[in-house]
């Protein structure tokens, strides 16, 4: 993926996050030259996954399959008086799909927080991870739905699915609906260790420096 590609991407979400009124930490900004100059603070974004994430998921297609994610809390798995919670702020283009995975220990709440519509389709796994056909049920905003696998939910604006552990989901915006701002509220949040893909992808995108970044991704490191 192009670092132009990426820029772009950060500055569309920027505009969108201020269109729906959504401020970020001050940290959002720092430049490369910001952090170094703070390696404490650095160093602390950078273990807790804070910030922001730019992924095609290994396609080379990045509008048909990819995602732009902002990470405005989360904790270290395991370390006592740390955050046991995380929350996010995602942007998924018009038909952008971010592909088939499942979580081992963390459940996550997805809520539209507005936009277009957002399209979830699920399916249950077995111990091994392979995926059953056997239906599911869901907490949309809190009350039970019953599914069929892959059976397409819709979320509309303010509305909110729970995700239980185990559980696979793939999702995109819904084709004529626009880009969606989308919020996960979860536990904390592992994405280096706890993404579970039912088909090979790559987590992180490899970047061609075709231009200076205009943000540092969190998997980027501390400089």
């Amino acid at each position: 993926m192009k670092r132009s590609e990426i820029n772009k991407s950060i500055s569309e979400a920027l505009e969108m996050l201020q269109r729906h009124g959504w401020a970020l930490p001050a940290w959002e900004g720092w430049t490369a030259a910001k952090l170094a100059e703070d390696p404490d603070a650095a160093a602390y974004l950078a273990s807790r996954q804070l910030g922001w994430d730019v992924t095609d998921f290994g396609s080379g297609r990045f509008a048909e399959c990819g995602l732009v994610l902002f990470c405005l809390r989360n904790g270290l798995v395991g370390v006592a008086g740390e955050r046991t919670y995380a929350e996010k702020l995602l942007v998924v283009g018009e038909g952008q799909l971010t592909p088939t995975h499942r979580h081992a220990a963390k459940m996550e709440d997805i809520i539209n927080r507005g936009g277009g519509d957002l399209v979830i389709e699920f399916c249950a796994s077995d111990a091994n991870g392979a995926p059953l056909e056997d239906d599911i049920e869901v907490p949309v905003d809190g009350l039970p739905r019953r599914l069929k696998a892959w059976e397409p939910l819709m979320l509309r604006p303010g509305e909110s699915v729970t995700i239980r552990t185990r559980l696979y989901h793939r999702f995109y915006g819904r084709k004529g609906g626009g880009a969606v701002l989308v919020g996960e509220v979860s536990q904390v949040n592992d994405d280096r260790n706890d993404n579970f893909f039912l088909e090979p992808v790559g987590r992180f995108a490899q970047i061609e420096e075709d231009e200076p970044p205009l943000r540092r991704l969190w998997n980027e490191g501390a400089p």
